[in-house]
């Protein structure tokens, strides 16, 4: 019995169980280790982001023949050029922007509360449900706006992040860029045999996972904000610029990434012109079908092709687990754990198959 596969999966869960149970107990001791953790995580994630994007600029100076130190140098050298190279053509278009909305934001402000007033003032037409959930959203932004205090210590807290963040960014891409070939010889050197070949091929398969994940989602993205100001820009919707980058920006997040976008263009819409909301609607939808019917089916291939139904579960659960990191990483996660799946089914079915092949 114990050679069965349902025994062996379910001596797994039992021990995994047991394993998180007794983690959960004694958690006060890894506090420190959490704090730590928290700390490099977003460094260390946007640091291998940008390693992925510039490998394939390594390799090829590393095939010219370039030294090493020199191939780092002329990738780094490479993303300030292309900072500042955005910075001089779009920032000024952005600034402008931002100031012109900040100008505007009292209108835009005053036609939302007249909007939102105008509803409130109809609750007792709507259902007792609704009307409760009216009530308690109130409530809820009177006590948010009451929290001013809490919300400038939360800015300046978030403003230091910000700035350690950008300072380690750079140490984490420069040293992914120089070692990153010696992950794979350090934890397969743990393994002998043909597991660690399998070791071997399983870490390259997820390598090449993320890689396909991480390039080909911020050129999905950076496709969806050309198509975004394109269509903006049409209907002549002030902030098109602007807009268009939010939009750039929210489409890392899987399914929710593009209505989260049309948000701020439809409030900004329906001040200008009520006619334009239905435009930028229509914008958006176009814009999504593309990206998911044509765009990402080509350049993400199906190696990640992941079941509509199988994305929203993910995002629900990860959403209520770990928040908006949880909605990001959900995606990624899961296609790693199947890559990992797959290997060992592959695996499996390999030893099965040699187990059971006849000698002649």
């Amino acid at each position: 019995m114990t050679n069965k596969l349902w025994f062996q999966v379910g001596i797994g869960v039992i021990l995994t169980l047991v394993i998180i149970r007794l983690f959960i107990e004694v958690q006060g001791i890894f506090d420190p280790l959490f704090i730590i953790a928290g700390t490099i995580f977003v460094p260390l994630l946007l640091g291998g982001v940008l390693f992925y994007l510039t490998r394939p600029v390594l390799n090829f100076l590393m095939k010219r023949k370039f030294p090493k130190w020199a191939a780092v140098l002329t990738v780094l050298l490479s993303i300030v050029l292309v900072f500042y190279l955005f910075f001089i053509m779009i920032g000024p278009i952005v600034t402008d922007q931002i100031n012109a909305l900040v100008d505007n934001a009292p209108e835009i402000i005053q036609s939302v509360e007249e909007s939102a007033q105008y509803i409130f003032d109809q609750r007792e037409r709507l259902p007792d449900s609704i009307e409760e959930q009216l009530n308690g959203m109130t409530s809820q932004i009177g006590d948010r706006l009451g929290d001013v205090g809490g919300w400038v210590v939360s800015f300046i807290g978030s403003f230091v992040s910000g700035v350690i963040t950008l300072v380690l960014v750079p140490f984490f891409l420069v040293y992914l860029l120089v070692d990153h070939k010696k992950f794979v010889p350090f934890v397969s050197g743990f393994f002998s045999g043909e597991r660690k070949g399998w070791i071997r091929k399983t870490l390259h398969d997820i390598d090449d996972t993320l890689q396909a994940y991480i390039q080909g989602q911020l050129f999905v993205s950076f496709l969806v904000g050309i198509m975004l100001l394109i269509g903006y820009l049409i209907i002549g919707l002030d902030y098109a610029l602007l807009l268009a980058l939010i939009g750039m920006a929210t489409n890392v997040i899987p399914f929710l990434g593009p209505y989260i976008a049309v948000v701020p263009a439809i409030l900004i819409a329906l001040v200008e012109d009520p006619i334009k909301a239905v435009y930028v609607g229509i914008i958006m939808l176009v814009a999504q079908q593309i990206e998911s019917n044509f765009i990402t089916p080509n350049v993400m291939g199906k190696s990640l092709d992941v079941h509509p139904l199988t994305v929203i579960t993910l995002i629900l659960a990860a959403g209520n687990i770990a928040g908006l990191w949880g909605i990001i990483l959900a995606i990624p996660v899961y296609a790693v754990i199947k890559t990992i799946a797959k290997n060992v089914y592959a695996r499996r079915i390999e030893i099965r198959n040699t187990a059971t092949r006849d000698i002649e």
